[in-house]
């Protein structure tokens, strides 16, 4: 991504999808979750003061004992937003934390979704993301599906908006035509480039949007107020340091 700042692909990353962050909701990650734990925190300092924020596994914003506990806060409709990272991602919605291969001799074995697949159905707005955008990760068909886009009719689901954040595009799910959608391009790619990496049809039709540029006050709020403040509160102090550049 072209934007002058000379962002690593984690600050890119998270600086896009803290704009998914809304004032008033509740937004969680799970555990090992770097980009969307500073998404989080990113989207609450630059436009959502009010936002909850759930990141599993810190010291300062983990209220529960167990895994169980936040599952079940989710089943209870306590959350609006959670983030996904899936390896495969197909044109159905459908996402892969599982198998690459056959599922009984697999060429690569992958640790599972520890309840993302119940998320997806619990929560309203699931926001996934890759750190590449390639026809290995945007398949036809997920060689295994941790977590369906959709379900069959009758089968009661919360789930009413689904996207997909690379760092070459924004991709929607059209919950009538049950078909991932292309949304918008970022700066300094083309949609003949998306369309290029990208393993199934990307229902194009008509103009494709630009995504608004990121700006000089998320950059230096990134590598100034989020960088000390996860230091600080030792939510991924070392990726922190590591993986956000100064200002």
């Amino acid at each position: 991504m072209t934007t002058g700042f000379d962002l690593t692909i984690e600050e890119q990353l998270a600086i896009l999808m803290s704009r998914e962050v809304n004032d008033w909701e509740t937004s969680a990650c799970g555990a090992l979750s770097f980009i969307p734990a500073t998404a989080m925190l990113l989207g609450r300092e630059m436009r959502a003061p009010n936002a909850e924020i759930i990141i599993l596994g810190s010291r300062d914003y983990s209220p529960f004992v167990t895994g169980k506990d936040f599952h079940f806060h989710a089943q209870r409709g306590q959350l609006d937003l959670f983030f996904i990272s899936a390896i495969e991602i197909d044109q159905h919605g459908n996402f892969n934390l599982h198998v690459i291969g056959d599922r009984d001799e697999p060429d690569v074995l992958m640790p599972g979704q520890y309840g993302t697949g119940m998320l997806y159905y619990a929560v309203p707005r699931i926001v996934m993301f890759r750190t590449e955008h390639t026809r290995r990760s945007f398949v036809d068909q997920v060689n295994y599906v941790s977590g369906a886009g959709t379900s069959p009719n009758g089968v009661s689901r919360r789930t009413r908006e689904v996207k997909v954040i690379t760092p070459m595009a924004k991709l929607n799910f059209n919950q009538e035509s049950r078909i991932m959608e292309l949304g918008s391009v970022h700066e300094g790619f083309s949609v003949d480039q998306v369309v290029e990496n990208t393993g199934f049809n990307l229902g194009i039709r008509g103009e494709i949007d630009k995504t608004p540029q990121i700006t000089e006050e998320e950059v230096h709020t990134l590598r100034t107020v989020v960088k000390s403040h996860m230091i600080d509160s030792e939510t991924y102090p070392n990726e922190a340091a590591n993986l956000i550049r100064e200002p």
